[in-house]
């Protein structure tokens, strides 16, 4: 599922201001209330937006995460800038496991060009994005597949992760605390990360600057366990102090390129 620029700019403004009306959207990007009217059908199908009376206001869950096909729509270029920016420091012939999530699977599409890869992953749709170079050798765990996520987690898959040395591992998360606390929304998804965090030679977190103070229940290691944190625009400022120092701010790359 794609969504247009200008429903881009309704989730925006719903997540600045709360109730949008049909009026004012209508008013604001110069179309007709039908016109809004099927945008906000699409949004709220999308688990984007929630109906309301003359309206639709934004979709507050801190504590469930959205679906998958909605997550991808969220930030597109803010991800495609971590992608290309991540894909540049990986080279051919690189060993990489993957994390689920909506971000890892954007570098993985950015990605593409490289041939030569090991790509370990429980991720079906990184699996698939980096299947079309030919000399790329893409390794799986077994299980049940979680849908729509189109991914897998268990006891197996930390399993299969330790069981492979990479040099480099992608992988996103829930949430960061300002304390620097990283959480997700499930314990196995906590520790499936440490799994490949314990059998890399680089650990790379990616996540756009809307993960930093979203809240999640599951803990799960810190920013300082990571060897670098890519993000698509500087961290709010009560996150600066998590930088501070030499050492802090080595482990800080921002993607330039990304728009709001």
């Amino acid at each position: 599922m794609n969504i247009t620029p200008r429903q881009h700019g309704i989730v925006d403004i719903a997540r600045q201001g709360g109730f949008l009306s049909i009026e004012m959207l209508a008013g604001h990007f110069a179309v007709t209330p039908q016109t809004i009217r099927r945008d906000i059908n699409t949004l709220c199908d999308a688990n984007l937006l929630r109906r309301r009376r003359g309206g639709a206001e934004y979709v507050e869950a801190p504590r469930i995460n959205l679906p998958y096909d909605s997550r991808r729509i969220i930030h597109p270029l803010a991800k495609q800038a971590i992608g290309a920016l991540v894909a540049g420091m990986i080279p051919n012939g690189a060993s990489v496991s993957f994390g689920i999530g909506t971000t890892p699977e954007f570098v993985a599409l950015a990605m593409q060009g490289h041939a030569d890869l090991t790509v370990v992953t429980n991720n079906l749709n990184v699996a698939m994005a980096l299947s079309v170079a030919r000399s790329n050798r893409i390794i799986l765990p077994g299980g049940a597949v979680r849908l729509p996520d189109r991914d897998m987690l268990g006891p197996h898959v930390e399993e299969m992760f330790g069981d492979y040395r990479v040099d480099v591992c992608v992988f996103g998360v829930g949430g960061i605390e300002p304390d620097g606390t990283l959480v997700d929304f499930d314990r196995a998804e906590v520790l499936v990360r440490a799994a490949m965090r314990g059998s890399c030679r680089r650990s790379i977190l990616v996540a756009d600057v809307s993960k930093f103070g979203r809240p999640a229940p599951a803990r799960g290691g810190r920013l300082t366990d990571i060897d670098l944190l890519v993000v698509d625009a500087p961290p709010p400022p009560e996150f600066v102090s998590l930088f501070a120092g030499e050492d802090q701010a080595r482990r800080l790359r921002v993607a330039t390129g990304a728009a709001a």
